[in-house]
């Protein structure tokens, strides 16, 4: 069976060229260059080397990923028929999206490769001999052409590979620029160790695409950013990082002594401010209150680091695993064809899971969900009694009770006992989620808007007041119980479609 050799012409000029690419370009076998655009090429030429050039190829093509199709189709028609070599610039496994499918091809068709990598160096070596980095202290290397946002590790040094057309370092800038700020150092390098053709050049970062040399030979480095940059700062990694930082020895004195059930109440608080920016409609706020209530993901996951109980890597696999548990028409075979049948499945999955024991219950109160709003909770432990038989006959059986708790709650007051009064105030609170639940009513709606229609008069009572040069704490009772009998009349309660 006919072989496809495939070999690298090094990352520069003559002297790089691995004697082994030159063994077998110069054995008198077809060669195909993927382009004749390298140093080395006017050499070959002075040496009687025939090729067949592949450029054409990449001005006949839509897409990168079309050209590298046609080429390994190609190469692997003429490998049919007999041995040839196949030469690329620099070294055939760095950045050589040609030579990936080329062994993709081959193995599902049984055609045969062969790399002739020799001895010599990559285009990665002369890269960072020319930029003075060492790799050691972390490298990311990238392909220019698919790069992605996600790619992105600003705590390394960043070389991009394959940037060599203007159209090409345009793309790279605008996907750089969802995580380093426009005017971020950065290096351009061109023909990295070829004599005399070499350039090094800083520069911010939005103007690699208006440099003129850009070519095939160019590559793009991005030094590691340093702590409280932007890039760390846009960074998942990098703003964790921050919070350790507070929790760590001369760090901040409140977050050092917080606790999980410290910030228990933060957690709801920034919740709910997340609920109220939503409905404000402001994407500029709802950003900045997701990233208050992130701050207690993290918090809580850095504290329970602290004693080994988990980390934030945990909360995130604990995350992925749910997501794709429950989603096996996305990361599954099972087919979902509308919104509903999602809904059944992942209530399914759901279902199927082993639940989470939070509260010793059984019997009638064993279905009950606590982690919810307290008054969710209390709506939901009267339906349940009142599934099960323990229930008023009627509306009226509950407003009774609602009178006998205020009753009580107001003979502890007059007697002097304020805890107790707390324990008739739970009482009474709970009596009126039951008749919230009766009238099948939302809670935390109606409260809102009672606070939002209490907020409206108060505030026009203050505008009359300022408009007589009064304020509250200078007017009399009875001026105020009046002027809030007037604007009561003047401003009546909103409807429901108001709340």
């Amino acid at each position: 069976m006919p072989t496809l050799y495939v070999v690298g012409l090094g990352p520069g000029d003559w002297s790089s060229l691995p004697v082994g690419s030159w063994e077998r370009l110069c054995s008198g076998l077809p060669v195909y260059l993927r382009t004749r655009v390298h140093p080395v090429v006017a050499e070959l030429e002075r040496r009687g080397v025939h090729f067949t050039a592949l450029d054409e190829v990449y001005e006949n093509s839509h897409t990168f990923a079309e050209v590298y199709e046609r080429i390994a189709n190609r190469l692997l028609s003429a490998a049919a028929v007999s041995d040839v070599v196949y030469a690329v610039p620099g070294h055939p496994w760095l950045g050589e999206q040609t030579v990936r499918r080329l062994h993709e091809l081959a193995a599902s068709s049984g055609g045969q490769v062969q790399m002739v990598t020799g001895p010599g160096s990559s285009a990665l070596d002369a890269l960072w001999t020319a930029l003075a980095v060492d790799p050691v202290d972390g490298l990311l290397v990238l392909d220019g052409t698919a790069l992605t946002a996600d790619d992105l590790q600003p705590r390394l040094h960043t070389l991009v590979l394959q940037v060599y057309q203007p159209a090409v370092a345009a793309e790279v800038k605008l996907t750089l620029m969802e995580v380093y700020p426009d005017d971020y150092r950065v290096t351009l390098v061109r023909a990295a160790g070829v004599p005399g053709e070499q350039k090094v050049q800083a520069m911010p970062l939005y103007e690699i695409d208006r440099i003129p040399w850009v070519d095939h030979l160019t590559s793009l480095y991005l030094p590691p950013a340093q702590p409280l940059s932007p890039p760390l700062q846009r960074d998942a990694n990098g703003v964790a990082a921050l919070v350790r930082r507070l929790r760590e020895p001369g760090g901040c004195p409140w977050d050092r002594s917080q606790t999980h059930a410290s910030l228990r109440r933060y957690v709801l608080e920034e919740a709910y401010e997340v609920a109220y920016a939503i409905d404000s409609g402001d994407p500029d706020e709802l950003a900045d209150e997701l990233g208050d209530l992130l701050l207690q993901v993290l918090l809580h996951a850095q504290i329970a680091s602290e004693s080994g109980a988990f980390t934030v890597r945990d909360v995130y696999q604990a995350l992925a695993d749910k997501l794709i548990r429950r989603h096996p028409h996305v990361f599954g075979g099972v087919q979902a064809s509308d919104e509903a049948a999602a809904q059944a499945i992942w209530s399914a999955a759901k279902a199927a899971e082993q639940p989470a024991v939070t509260e010793n219950r059984t019997g009638v109160l064993a279905r009950v969900r606590w982690s919810r709003p307290p008054w969710q909770v209390a709506v939901d432990v009267g339906r349940r009694a009142a599934e099960a038989g323990f229930d008023w006959p009627d509306v009226w059986g509950v407003l009774a009770k609602v009178r006998e708790e205020t009753g009580e709650v107001e003979q502890e007051l007059r007697a002097g006992r304020q805890d107790q009064a707390l324990v008739e105030l739970a009482d009474l609170l709970f009596a009126c989620m039951n008749l919230v639940r009766w009238l099948q009513a939302d809670a935390d709606q109606l409260l809102l808007q009672a606070a939002r229609k209490f907020a409206c008069r108060v505030e026009q009572m203050e505008r009359q007041l300022q408009s007589r040069g009064q304020t509250f704490a200078g007017a009399r009772a009875s001026e105020l119980d009046k002027l809030w009998t007037d604007v009561k009349a003047q401003y009546p309660a909103p409807s429901r479609t108001e709340i």
